[in-house]
């Protein structure tokens, strides 16, 4: 028996399409900006932002609120 397309994702109360991401919601924390999730045929992946190393000691997360760069 087959499908009749690729299947939707379930995540929390919510259902996403195939291919649809996403930036989940983790109650009490709200959205999560820096991690972003995508459906694969019925299948949930998620990932968080890769940042480069910071060559500062104090680093500044001005444009990106989930990468630090140096001032």
């Amino acid at each position: 028996m087959q499908a009749d397309g690729p299947r939707a994702c379930r995540f929390g109360r919510r259902w996403y399409l195939n291919n649809e991401s996403w930036h989940p919601y983790v109650p009490p924390f709200g959205e999560m900006k820096c991690i972003l999730c995508w459906c694969v045929s019925g299948e949930t992946h998620c990932q968080r932002q890769e940042c480069p190393p910071s060559a500062c000691a104090s680093p500044a997360r001005r444009d990106n609120p989930c990468c630090a760069k140096c001032r």
